[in-house]
């Protein structure tokens, strides 16, 4: 009998392993391929804030995250003697129309009022300039640039073997990899592995990344015919040896990503595709967005691409994330959906669900609830 059977090693199940083990739970975590074998394998890591206007819990909610994540990696690292790629490196937004930099001006006076929790305080910058010449091209600032300092990165294949790493020194779980679940019986708790083998669990966590959204299609017992809770979208990136300071910060604009990463290499995404062909493998559409880069940054123009990655990551259809526990199985969570923000909420929306289980109160944005994403489907 295990206390919390959790299926899924990404990013999401990874950490609901971790908040329940500090919990004093027995964990047995199950993944079907390999940890990171979904989208939280990718080669991007941007730890992106939502604008600071229109103030809402959902925002509220990914603010804390955000400003909380540092001190909840560094003791995994000093344990572990192991780098998740984490810094606080600040995000530069290029104004090239004179209307974004009003908007701009208006943004950084809301972040005065919204961007600050026990005693630390993030600012929207409006500058004339970036500080550092070339990053972004002098061309793409106009009208100046945003420097906003909430934001940071993490290299997500060395973070998720960072909560590998600390979660097998643990006593408390079994972590497999190349196992799934066939079956679930969720009235009686048992689980049935794709080699056959059958646990008994007190509750399940479903982190399953895109297919979540099937797999919650076959527990509900309404017996209505539903959409799905969420789609797959295709998101395709690179990696490029560049050499350049890994303290530089992101640079974004209009759904284009530049990610400095430690060892100088730069990462560039994401393509957001709804519809493909064929979801793990680059295209065309991945050698426009690095031409994108290049141009945007000439730094970058002679680094050569040393990985090309593509996959799915699962878009809630409310597009916010879904956490909590299924209304038709009280045995029964979710977790997951979190589609470009997960990795920077991931440990909070986990140490909500683990403290459900646990008896405790925790509070989601309503928008999160599953009662929520239920209600958008009908």
């Amino acid at each position: 009998m295990t206390d919390v059977l959790i299926v899924g090693g990404g990013i999401m199940g990874l950490w609901a392993a971790v908040k329940a083990v500090r919990a004093g739970l027995f964990v047995h975590l199950v993944e079907r391929e390999r940890i990171g074998a979904g989208a939280s394998g990718g080669l991007v890591g941007a730890l992106m804030p939502h604008m600071p206007d229109r103030w809402n819990p959902k925002k509220q909610f990914q603010f804390e995250a955000l400003a909380s994540l540092e001190a909840e990696i560094a003791p995994l690292e000093a344990e572990t003697g192991l780098s998740a790629g984490y810094r606080r490196s600040g995000r530069i937004m290029p104004l090239g129309k004179p209307h974004l930099r009003t908007i701009a001006l208006r943004h950084e006076q809301e972040a005065v009022t919204n961007w600050h929790q026990s005693g630390s305080t993030f600012l929207w910058n409006v500058q004339d300039s970036p500080d550092v010449i070339g990053w972004p091209a002098a061309e793409a600032c106009e009208h100046g640039v945003v420097l906003d300092t909430l934001a940071a990165r993490v290299f997500p294949r060395s973070f998720l073997n960072l909560l590998k790493t600390w979660l097998e020194r643990q006593h408390d779980i079994i972590v497999e990899e190349g196992t799934g679940v066939d079956r679930l019986e969720l009235g009686c708790g048992r689980a049935t592995l794709s080699d056959g083998r059958v646990i008994t669990f007190d509750h399940c966590i479903l982190a399953n990344g895109v297919d979540l959204f099937k797999t919650t299609d076959c527990v509900t017992t309404s017996g209505l015919a539903t959409p799905p809770l969420g789609v797959p979208v295709k998101g395709q990136a690179a990696l490029l040896d560049a050499g350049i300071d890994p303290a530089l910060p992101v640079v974004f604009q209009d759904g284009l990503y530049i990610i400095p990463h430690e060892g100088g290499r730069v990462a560039i995404g994401s393509t957001s595709e709804d519809k493909f062909d064929e979801p793990l493998s680059t295209d065309a559409q991945l050698d426009v967005l690095i031409e994108r880069a290049r141009a945007f940054a000439p730094c970058l123009r002679d680094a050569p691409v040393i990985q090309r990655w593509a996959g799915l990551r699962p878009k809630a259809i409310g597009r916010d994330p879904i956490a909590g526990r299924h209304p038709d199985h009280k045995s029964l969570h979710l977790l997951g959906g979190g589609f470009k923000i997960s990795f920077g909420i991931a440990h909070r929306l986990a140490e909500a669900v683990i403290d459900r289980i646990s008896g405790k109160a925790a509070a989601l944005p309503p928008s999160f609830e599953l009662a929520h994403h239920f209600a958008l489907r009908r």
